[in-house]
């Protein structure tokens, strides 16, 4: 498989690492010191793109790639105000895009479980909720992508939650979200119910760098032939009961 890597930071170098250990080929490197040539990747050239830039050029990089053909897999968040627009590209142009705030294989079981613990909390109106998020300071947006679906799927299932912000609060129909920034965190979430009588949380820490880039390769492997807006659950088959 021919991939076209657009962002080359540590992500993009991570996939690239597991990329050639799977014998794929990486066609193209492309950060902001190149993005002029973005221009030049077609469906001739490469098979996919992957990426992973910078929130403030995700939706121009995700959009000419689309325009031009290409299949893409992108993981950059704090752009998703302009998500729909990319969805009714992707569906006009017949093309491919498959997004996630976060490609490792176990967030997304947190993410079910998540929903799942909300939904319970239905009966135990005596807890309040709170979500953690730790990254590495060099993340520019925050509260992280995986955070806000994490809200989400609290908001969506617990009756009395709203809406989110990003700060501690003491309102009762909002979901505050903490964040932290340390140097050389991979990241960790946190959902947490508070009680007089005690605590219950669930966590995620991931470890390195690599368990999110090989959830992106097994996801390119996987798009192949694909058409459409798709996500994790389409690829980890998800089914609610």
């Amino acid at each position: 498989m021919r991939i076209g890597l657009v962002g080359y930071g540590k992500m993009g170098k991570a996939i690239e690492q597991i990329a050639l250990q799977r014998g794929h080929t990486v066609s193209y490197r492309i950060n902001h010191s190149n993005r002029d040539c973005l221009k030049y990747l077609t469906n001739q050239s490469v098979d996919v793109a992957i990426e992973f830039s910078q929130p403030e050029a995700a939706y121009e990089n995700i959009y000419t790639c689309l325009q031009q053909g290409i299949p893409v897999i992108a993981g950059t968040t704090g752009w998703l105000d302009r998500k729909k627009e990319i969805e009714q590209y992707c569906y006009e142009k017949n093309g491919t895009f498959f997004y996630a705030p976060n490609f490792s294989l176990s967030v997304h079981i947190f993410f079910k479980l998540n929903v799942l613990l909300a939904k319970y909390m239905n009966r135990c109106p005596d807890y309040e909720v709170r979500i953690e998020e730790t990254h590495h300071t060099t993340k520019k947006d925050q509260p992280s992508g995986t955070a806000i679906q994490l809200a989400d799927g609290i908001i969506q299932n617990l009756n009395r939650k709203k809406g989110w912000i990003n700060t501690p609060t003491q309102e009762v129909d909002t979901v505050g979200i903490v964040s932290h920034r340390v140097p050389e965190s991979t990241g960790t979430h946190v959902v947490e119910y508070n009680s007089k009588l005690d605590t219950l949380e669930i966590k995620h820490i991931a470890h390195s760098r690599e368990s999110f880039a090989q959830g992106v390769l097994l996801v390119a492997e996987w798009i192949r032939g694909k058409k459409g807006v798709l996500d994790m659950d389409d690829f980890m088959k998800f089914e609610d009961n």
